[in-house]
């Protein structure tokens, strides 16, 4: 996720969060270039963020190398890389895969997952190898996501020029309501855990959509913290809290496990659209990928074999097939969207777990919700003048109530989490990845043997699609039915 802030001869390092976690990376910073063209600023919006040239001779191209070029504060190890590769990649999706595998079944569900793991995890690797290839044509050390497709475009045959800032704005838009999306999930996770704690105390039954109105004066007083040193200290609170949460949580599950053979291996074929919605949204961590990679000391560590993203995504897609594996198991038909509501309503153990997650899941909100705030806040700041900051926190507040109204509105958690995986992730996940490696290696290397890097990409990319349509389809039907 670009934010761009100033012009200058040197790299500007900007503090980069993660997705979909309930963590975030207070370390993690990527170095976003700008550059100046006839003493022109390069506009802030949509316009180029890296060298306006052509495209490098193949000689100069191999002369240049980008990682020497990098000029980073505080690089990380490969280590330290690895780890803030696991906090990005291990978030609150990992809550709703036991309500994946209820929409596929216990063996279907659990090759299946291993499958689109792995479909990530190889769409992640080509964009890398993309944006290396990139820097090395424009000279540039490093580029963010949304650079990597607009220098892409602009690398590529002449009739895609004229798409590059159509591009990057796309990545960029898709980012925002992603990140926007899982902040109203996040609002739903909140409020379904303290109901059935507060229900259960209180002997009643109250509409959930109370409990996320009752949340809006909280959000707003956390959303109002523009200064990150402020808001960096909840990312270890509600890793502590998710951490221990999810320990108990474990700890249920494994408690008189059912046969295995009274659970189904396979369901009906109309839910599988749901299960490849919620896996996605799970699974997919590729909006860090690029601020970790562009932050490393060695960033040829990154990819390759074993590297440092395979060695993660390995931990990531086996952790998150045991929790969606033994938490259906557990529980089968009954499963609930986040794993927690599932624990016994009775038992003062189950019901710490529940508040544990729900102040670890709020500490995240404010931590998710900076990043698409500045993502609009940068378009949108040179529109006003001296009053910027009273403008900043109105339009804070009015996102903020955007998020709880949305929230309030769907409140089926299940249907919400399957369409924002299906509509933003697998655009971002699948199908620019795929159009980015096809464009950039177009005419060097060539499309191969029986062109398959052609029929390569377009399987990832019709396989986007498809799971974007049906997807959103099954999860918009579901939500409208419930």
């Amino acid at each position: 996720m670009e934010m761009n802030v100033l012009y200058s001869e040197r790299p500007q390092l900007i503090s980069q969060y993660d997705q979909k976690s309930v963590a975030v990376n207070t370390q993690v910073i990527m170095t976003n270039f700008k550059s100046e063209k006839n003493d022109v600023p390069v506009p802030l919006a949509n316009g180029s963020t890296f060298p306006l040239f052509g495209p490098a001779q193949n000689s100069e191209a191999d002369d240049y190398d980008p990682f020497e070029h990098r000029k980073v504060d505080h690089p990380t190890s490969d280590m330290d890389t690895l780890i803030h590769l696991l906090k990005g990649s291990l978030g609150s999706g990992i809550l709703a895969m036991p309500l994946a595998f209820a929409n596929a079944g216990l063996g279907f569900g659990l090759v299946c997952t291993f499958l689109i793991g792995l479909i990530c995890t190889y769409c992640v690797h080509i964009l890398v190898k993309s944006a290396h290839v990139l820097c090395r044509r424009t000279r540039v050390p490093s580029l963010g996501f949304a650079e990597v497709a607009e220098a892409a475009f602009l690398q590529g045959p002449e009739y895609l020029h004229k798409w590059s800032r159509f591009a990057k704005a796309m990545i960029n838009l898709f980012l925002v309501i992603d990140l926007l999306g899982c902040c109203c999930v996040y609002i739903g996770f909140i409020a379904k855990n303290v109901k059935q704690v507060l229900d259960f105390h209180s002997e009643s039954d109250v509409d959930v959509r109370f409990y996320m109105a009752a949340l809006l004066p909280l959000l707003l007083l956390m959303g109002l913290i523009r200064n990150l040193k402020y808001l960096a200290p909840f990312s270890m609170i509600a890793n502590i809290l998710m951490a221990s949460g999810m320990g108990i949580t474990f700890y249920y599950i494994f408690i008189d496990l059912p046969s295995i053979s009274g659970r189904p291996n396979f369901v009906e074929v109309t839910k599988l659209p749901m299960f490849f919605g919620t896996a996605i949204f799970a699974l997919e961590g590729i909006g860090v990928v690029m601020p970790l990679e562009n932050n490393m000391k060695t960033p040829t560590h990154f990819i390759g074999c074993p590297g440092v993203l395979n060695t993660g995504m390995s931990f990531v897609i086996s952790l998150y097939a045991a929790v969606g594996f033994f938490g259906f198991l557990k529980y089968g038909e009954f499963t609930e969207p986040s794993i927690t509501l599932n624990l016994p309503k009775e038992e003062v153990l189950a019901q710490v777990v529940k508040i544990m997650i729900a102040v670890a899941i709020f500490f995240t909100y404010s931590l998710q919700f900076y990043v698409p705030m500045e993502i609009i806040w940068k378009n949108l700041k040179q529109h006003f003048g001296a009053r910027k900051l009273w403008v900043e926190y109105s339009v804070r507040m009015a996102i903020i109530i955007c998020t709880v109204a949305i929230a309030i509105a769907i409140p089926n958690l299940g249907g919400f989490i399957s369409l924002v995986g299906a509509v933003c992730l697998s655009t971002l996940g699948l199908i620019f990845p795929g159009l980015i490696d096809l464009i950039t290696f177009h005419e060097d290397p060539g499309m191969g043997r029986f062109n398959w890097r052609l029929w390569k990409n377009l399987f990832l990319i019709c396989f986007g699609v498809v799971g974007f349509l049906t997807g959103s389809y099954v999860s918009i039907n579901e939500i409208l039915e419930s």
